[in-house]
């Protein structure tokens, strides 16, 4: 059972969202606002998921974002924004939020991210041996099982989507990926009008990846198209 942590000030909206959760397996715990929502990620209890709502009292949405992101904790969050207020959703995701879900919404939309969420943080295929490089790139190091990742030996901070994209992008170095197949096997869903959640997490991968020895990115944008990780020109 899944241990969700939902975070926000409309106490008939936690009943309800707690309720149907519990409906469908998950263990459910709530908080009204920031402060006491880190207390609760500090208290050593075990949690897979944060529902967080950006308007709170006290410390907002984004402040307590950004506390956990400043601890080092990999906590999956998914962020509820007002609808249609598209620079909340931009800010969250570029401070690793893994997703965000406008108000109001359907609850089983949010589940349906949910299990995306969870499905790309929790699944361990059998990881890369210990030490080994990726062959398609030779400068990349990924485990699976963990979600570890490194670069030219450094190790790289990622969140789920961040550490998915990047391991697609490596098994398919020197190809384009199409944008489709990202938003599905990624996001877990397909890509709408003026939806810049993508775009987002492969910002902030881009930050995380210094640039080739001449400068370039690693991470190439194709108009149209997709992304595309090209080779590191430093190791040739």
């Amino acid at each position: 059972m899944k241990n969700i942590l939902l975070i926000d000030d409309d106490q008939d909206l936690l009943r309800m969202l707690s309720e149907y959760l519990k409906g469908e397996g998950f263990h459910c715990a709530c908080a009204h606002d920031g402060h006491r929502a880190l207390e609760m990620v500090g208290a050593g209890a075990k949690w897979d998921l944060m529902i967080l709502d950006v308007m709170l009292p006290g410390k907002n949405g984004f402040e307590v974002l950004s506390s956990l992101r400043s601890r080092g904790l990999r906590l999956p969050v998914i962020m509820l924004t007002a609808k249609g207020e598209s620079v909340d959703k931009i800010v969250g995701l570029e401070m690793g939020a893994d997703d965000y879900l406008g108000k109001p919404f359907n609850p089983r939309e949010l589940l349906a991210r949910m299990r995306t969420v969870l499905r790309r943080t929790s699944e361990s295929p059998p990881p890369l041996p210990p030490g080994a490089a990726c062959p398609a790139d030779g400068g990349f190091w990924l485990d699976e099982k963990s979600f570890l990742a490194k670069y030219q030996g450094r190790g790289l901070d990622l969140t789920g989507a961040e550490f998915q994209i990047l391991k697609i992008l490596v098994d398919n170095a020197g190809s384009i990926v199409q944008r489709e197949k990202l938003f599905l096997e990624v996001l877990g869903r397909r890509k709408k009008p003026f939806d810049r959640s993508l775009d987002m997490h492969v910002s902030r991968l881009r930050k995380k990846i210094w640039p080739d020895s001449d400068g370039s990115e690693r991470i190439k944008s194709i108009r149209g198209r997709g992304y595309i990780l090209v080779p590191d020109r430093s190791r040739e």
